[in-house]
């Protein structure tokens, strides 16, 4: 069997096991509400494409668009990072056929290249090489527009990919691309002469005959050294190759929670699953090293200075926790749900003991924020009023996903494993508690002033905090109804 029709082989099949999967109804409506997003994004681009392309050709620079090609990059990274979770590489189902190992890995690869988050970004290149083809630029110039920006394109989804393989391994890889793209920017901030020769240079050599090839040869480069770790981590993912300690050396106990009874056990068991399994571990650090490097940025710079921006970042820095690991609320304990529904009310017991440490885990942000408190750049009122509200109206939204949720998240498998299905119900949930205390606070400001509107929004937050243990009931009572439709997806998914 030739590479191409494995390709359409594994692609058929794994159409099919997204139609099979317990969450196939709810992934429907996720994908037409990113059809809707993709659909104001394809408008945005064809915008700024249009627009980009009257100066390019009045100017008679027609590589304009590929000396901005690094804040294009740039750009795609943060949405993908923020958007795009790495796709496991489904190879456990294929091990005892004759299927080559490297050719599962290679067809994986090709899929994340030719992404349709990719393919959006033709919105931006096709308009711009059409106005400056109807401006006076030949034929060839603006179809090496095209061709060079998706090729780019390409080998940022490679590079995006590697970064977040490695940093399941290790956080410090997140420096990786900062480097990356900083070093694009480093001429601007030393002189600002030697930047422009740097985009005229550019702007020349874009137009170049040669030019799309050497973009190719970064596709090529970037695709060899992913497809060189993607071999060595899944199989050693596979073989369960990590570094085992051979003696143990210590125990936590957390014996301080012995006194909130079972519902401390459960506090045990949460703590300790994300200082043991792999899978959990990552998503807390990460949130927490995010949280720690956006209030470090707001602090000690001007960049988001603005009342909006600052309201925004403010939330986020409190909210962005819950966002990242209540998205997946109850997926880990489908790894040992029957031994959960054994005794009545242990989920609900388990409910309260994730939002206790989630609501503890709101204490980082607080004191991470002092010194932009101290710098005068948040109030007093409104730190309150964002982690009262984070504990409150997001939580409270956030915890029905448990409700919603049946797919069994591994925990410490990170490359292979199933291809679970996203939730639908999931991402309408994720975006109204990111969005929503926004949207209140704005128009609680333009009603009255910005203090009323801090204490309106903390007093929200305060009453669904204190309610918590009403909600948190109802929670469990309508995972209760559906507890055999939860059981049978986790079981399914695992």
């Amino acid at each position: 069997m030739n590479f191409l029709k494995l390709f359409l082989l594994l692609r058929k099949q794994n159409r099919l096991a997204l139609r099979r999967s317990p969450a196939f109804e709810q992934s429907i409506v996720a994908r037409v509400m990113m059809a809707f997003g993709a659909g104001f994004m394809i408008i945005y681009l064809i915008f700024i494409g249009t627009m980009m392309g009257l100066p390019a050709s009045e100017g008679r620079d027609f590589g304009l668009m590929l000396a901005l090609m690094p804040l294009w990059l740039v750009i795609d990274f943060a949405l993908r990072f923020m958007a795009q979770q790495t796709p496991a590489v489904v190879v456990k189902p294929y091990l005892l056929q004759p299927v080559p190992f490297r050719s599962i890995i290679n067809v994986y690869l090709v899929n994340s290249v030719f992404t349709g988050f990719s393919l959006v970004w033709l919105a931006l290149f096709i308009p711009y090489a059409f106005v400056i083809f109807c401006g006076g630029a030949s034929f060839f110039v603006a179809v090496s527009t095209i061709l060079c920006g998706l090729f780019l394109i390409m080998a940022n989804s490679q590079f995006y990919l590697l970064v977040r393989t490695l940093m399941g391994r290790s956080l410090l890889w997140v420096l990786l691309p900062i480097v990356v793209y900083a070093s694009c920017w480093l001429t601007l901030l030393f002189d600002e002469d030697m930047f422009e020769r740097q985009m005229d240079f550019i702007c020349e050599a874009s137009v170049s005959w040669w030019y799309p090839f050497l973009c190719f040869a970064v596709l090529l480069l970037l695709y060899w050294v992913n497809r060189m770790v993607q071999l060595h981590y899944v199989r050693s993912e596979l073989q369960r190759q990590e570094k085992r300690e051979t003696s143990l050396k210590s125990v936590t106990q957390f014996s301080f929670l012995n006194g909130f009874g079972l519902s401390g056990e459960y506090m045990k068991l949460e703590l300790k699953s994300m200082m043991r399994n792999k899978a959990i571990r990552s998503r807390v650090i990460t949130s927490i090293v995010l949280i720690s490097v956006l209030s470090l940025i707001i602090a000690f710079t001007e960049i988001y200075d603005s009342k909006m921006m600052l309201n925004f970042w403010c939330f986020y820095c409190f909210g962005l926790y819950g966002l990242m690991t209540l998205v997946k609320v109850m997926c880990p304990e489908g790894n040992y749900i029957d031994l959960l529904m054994t005794h009545k009310e242990n989920i609900l017991m388990l409910l309260r003991a994730k939002y206790y440490i989630h609501v503890a885990i709101l204490l980082i942000p607080l004191v991470l924020m002092l010194p932009a408190v101290i710098a005068g750049k948040f109030p007093i009122l409104m730190i309150l009023a964002y982690m009262l509200i984070s504990s409150g109206l997001t939580y409270f939204m956030m915890f029905q996903l448990a409700v919603y949720n049946k797919q069994t998240l591994p925990l410490n498998e990170k490359l292979t494993g199933k291809n679970n299905t996203e939730n639908g119900i999931q991402l309408i949930i994720e975006m109204g508690a990111m969005l929503l205390p926004i949207a209140l606070v704005s128009l609680f400001i333009l009603l009255f002033s910005e203090e009323v509107a801090y204490i309106i929004i903390g007093v929200i937050g305060l009453v669904f905090t204190l309610a918590h243990p009403l909600w948190l009931r109802h929670i469990y009572n309508r995972m209760m109804v559906r507890k055999y439709d939860l059981m049978d997806g986790f079981h399914a998914s695992r």
